[in-house]
């Protein structure tokens, strides 16, 4: 792993997946296993230290990713939204962080390749604040890697806002790295997109 490897991955794990009907968007099978491992082993591929955002225990989320190098940071009060995985992601970082990568666990088409580009674009000694992969077109998406200046940004968030008012405090200062396809943004949050997006690899 190159120096950029230092630069440690959130995973983001700890939602509801409300919009499924009574099953977990990241316990669907992807490759021959549970997303969320699927993510936390590609977040790894790239990164050395992998943090991953999940509900309080007992949930099943906690087995599908038993036996990996990476770090469990149980978010206390998940239910409030992306805000409080997001706190508790930044919050667990090590203090020799300069940068942090933060990958949305329901990105089934994302590759470790992907992450490799957006991190390889990244370079700490420019003006940039951010690093962002978008859509071939040019949408914005995922994975994001936000500088250690903003970090004490997160620690602000509340709700189910996500991180897009720390986005809109770095301005301009924000790289966008175009990945293939709509990789970038392709989340699924129901059986139908599930099904969908099944049908569709067959």
């Amino acid at each position: 792993m190159d120096q950029l490897s230092t630069i440690p991955a959130i995973v983001l794990a700890a939602g509801q997946s409300s919009r499924m009907r009574g099953t977990d968007k990241l316990l669907q099978d992807v490759d021959g296993q549970p997303l969320i491992r699927r993510q936390c082993q590609m977040a790894r591929q790239v990164c050395e230290r992998v943090y991953v955002t999940l509900p309080p225990l007992p949930h099943d989320r906690y087995t599908a990713i038993s036996g990996l190098d990476v770090t469990p940071v149980s978010v206390a009060n998940a239910a409030e939204g992306m805000g409080a995985s997001l706190r508790a992601g930044f919050a667990a970082l090590p203090a020799d962080a300069q940068a942090a990568l933060l990958l949305l666990g329901d990105l089934p088409d994302l590759t470790a390749e992907d992450l490799s580009t957006v991190l390889q674009a990244v370079d700490l000694t420019s003006d940039n604040l951010i690093w962002r992969g978008t859509t071939s077109e040019g949408r914005a998406g995922h994975p994001i890697v936000f500088a250690k200046s903003l970090f004490a940004e997160f620690a602000t968030l509340t709700g189910d806002n996500g991180g897009q008012s720390i986005v809109a405090f770095a301005g301009d200062r924000v790289a966008h790295i175009a990945l293939s396809g709509n990789r970038a943004r392709n989340d699924l949050d129901t059986p139908e997109e599930w099904a969908n997006w099944r049908a569709l690899r067959d």
